[in-house]
């Protein structure tokens, strides 16, 4: 993490930050988080990034504190990260990199971090996925369906290519995006009641309807219907679509194609949207 954020507005340094003002963050994982990639200097799909988190803040009332509305509006967080990148000489009004907004406690903190080493690599070479996690998610759980700072059930399987699956036998999600299916004709991801986030880049692609020439529609993928499967796709608000070349043993030819039109189509929409 970079050493220059925001509180509500107020640019500060992280050495300045207080742990009893994040209390029932801390001990308590009570509050919602947003990371969304800033190129240039200008955060894509912002606005999308705080409805999400507008919305967990609502469902979650009585549980959550949540920061004063005037600072959950996009305005305010563009100004704040302006500020930020200018106060900061190694961000700088140009940086491009990755924002982070959590929410609890009153507070909304923002802060930045550089792209990973391996980001351009890894947008190249995609993602295998050959680690099955079945034992964690139910079915309709509604906390999957909101991006809480009570993290670990997701930290923990970062970077070990794990699919997490449902009592089911459903495909879910990865710890840290969405996924998308090449079945015959059609592009299919999971519903929110798998369980998965609603993620951002899942909802472009799902308000674009069409991706490759094809239709993206939400149902169930059972593991055994990988069989059918010739392609997949991880999106998340960072690498925005990344190919899963292998899937759970299975080689998927068509990924990266398939991840190359979902990073145009991501694009195009923010283009348009921002």
């Amino acid at each position: 993490m970079r050493d220059t954020v925001a509180v509500n507005g107020e640019v500060r340094r992280l050495e300045e930050l207080r742990l009893q003002d994040f209390l029932q963050s801390y001990f308590f994982g009570a509050g919602f988080f947003e990371t969304f990639l800033v190129t240039g200097g200008a955060p894509m799909f912002l606005e999308r990034h705080l409805a999400r988190l507008r919305s967990s803040l609502a469902a979650h009332a009585d549980s959550v504190r949540a920061p004063p509305p005037e600072v959950l509006i996009a305005g305010s967080v563009r100004d704040a990260l302006r500020r930020c990148l200018e106060a900061d000489p190694h961000l700088g009004p140009g940086f491009t990199g990755i924002g982070k907004l959590v929410a609890g406690d009153g507070r909304l903190l923002l802060s930045f971090r550089d792209l990973a080493p391996q980001h351009e690599r890894t947008l190249r070479e995609g993602c295998v996925l050959d680690e099955l996690e079945d034992r964690g998610y139910r079915r309709g759980d509604p906390t999957l369906n909101h991006k809480s700072i009570s993290y670990l059930r997701q930290y923990v399987h970062l970077g070990r290519g794990t699919v997490f699956a449902n009592e089911a036998g459903e495909l879910c999600e990865v710890p840290n995006g969405n996924l998308f299916f090449l079945v015959g004709d059609s592009v299919v991801t999971p519903p929110l009641e798998a369980p998965c986030l609603p993620g951002i880049i899942r909802s472009v692609l799902l308000e674009e309807g069409r991706l490759g020439g094809m239709p993206v529609v939400e149902r169930p993928m059972k593991r055994e219907g990988l069989e059918d499967v010739s392609g997949c796709v991880l999106t998340n608000s960072v690498s925005l679509a990344l190919a899963v070349p292998r899937l759970l043993g299975r080689e998927l030819p068509g990924s990266h194609a398939l991840a190359e039109h979902a990073r145009a189509v991501v694009r195009e929409h923010a283009r348009r949207e921002d």
